[in-house]
């Protein structure tokens, strides 16, 4: 499938220069001078080479078409994650780099997507966002606002987010798995 260069999001998977590439980030640049374009890190999903590329929104990339199957999350095992078919109870190993610091989020048990182009896996979806329990925060300082001042806090995961002031050590927070921000405070 055709898309333009400014329609690739992170997590796509793209056809460029005879390999397959996801795009890690992303970000819309508007110089003073000329047109805009996409600036777009991409990684190679075969040897992990980096490389930034630019496009303009006249250019059109092929985005791959990925199988997707459900898997449950089972445990760590060295450098890889075993994950569990739904369907069929078979269990693969994934590469922890595959899927980069988002690998702190995993959780025993937890549902995601794993996907594969020709049989191999190259990829892992997560669930937007993830319950995670603050275990060390700093103390709230007398009459510090509440509305926009955010301070640093660390999750159960090892994770470092920010968080709104009067958050404490054993709050439960919600966060999102792409941005890696807080997002709110869990029920």
């Amino acid at each position: 499938m055709k898309i333009n260069g400014n329609e690739i999001r992170p997590g796509n998977v793209i056809q460029h220069q005879d390999g397959l590439w996801v795009a890690v980030k992303t970000g819309a640049v508007k110089p003073g001078k000329g047109p805009a374009y996409a600036q777009v890190e991409l990684k190679n999903l075969i040897d992990g080479r980096k490389l930034n590329e630019r496009f303009r929104a006249s250019e059109t990339v092929e985005r791959v078409r990925l199988e997707q199957k459900d898997h449950t999350f089972l445990y760590e095992e060295g450098d890889f994650l075993v994950f569990m078919d739904t369907e069929n109870y078979e269990q693969i190993n994934i590469a922890k780099d595959l899927i980069g610091e988002r690998v702190a989020f995993l959780q025993d048990g937890m549902q995601v997507v794993v996907e594969s182009h020709e049989g191999t896996p190259i990829g892992v979806q997560m669930p937007e966002h993830v319950a995670l329990e603050i275990t060390e925060t700093e103390p709230t300082v007398k009459g510090q606002t509440a509305s926009s001042s955010y301070k640093p806090a660390v999750a159960e995961n090892g994770l470092r987010v920010m968080v709104p002031p009067h958050l404490s050590a054993g709050t439960k927070v919600i966060v999102n798995t792409t941005t890696l921000e807080y997002v709110k405070r869990a029920d």
